[in-house]
């Protein structure tokens, strides 16, 4: 079993960064393959980016491709999503998951395929 923490969240003006970060505790993270979903007031939990257990595998929201770059760092038991070219329509509580996968090598877009759920942390955009 894996606990996950997000931080990193914030109020950034349209066009600005943010890095997210999602801690993990508990054993091999690197077993883990990791994913960001977002969820703006009044809407569903959507997709954002997702990596493999290794990295060697990425995937991401048409919407965030070329603005968002998920990455990790298995020594730090941590996982990363930075955003540039922020726009008010990402504006959202962003939600770090995971998926025990100890022997794949994917990353995975449906919200159905993880087990672990971080409680989220706040992303405001303004205009």
């Amino acid at each position: 079993q894996v606990q996950l923490v997000e931080s990193g969240g914030g109020l950034v003006q349209a066009g600005g960064s943010l890095r997210l970060s999602c801690a993990a505790s508990g054993r091999s993270f690197s077993m883990y393959a990791m994913g960001w979903f977002r969820q703006a007031p009044g809407k569903e939990r959507e997709f954002v980016a997702a990596i493999s257990r290794s990295g060697g595998s990425t995937n991401y929201a048409d919407s965030v491709k070329g603005r968002f770059t998920i990455s990790r760092d298995n020594a730090k038991n941590t996982v990363y999503l930075q955003m540039n070219s922020l726009k008010p329509e990402d504006t959202a509580d962003y939600y770090c998951a995971g998926r025990y996968d100890p022997t794949g090598s994917y990353s995975y877009r449906a919200r159905a395929s993880y087990d672990y759920w971080g409680q989220g942390t706040q992303v405001t955009v303004s205009s």
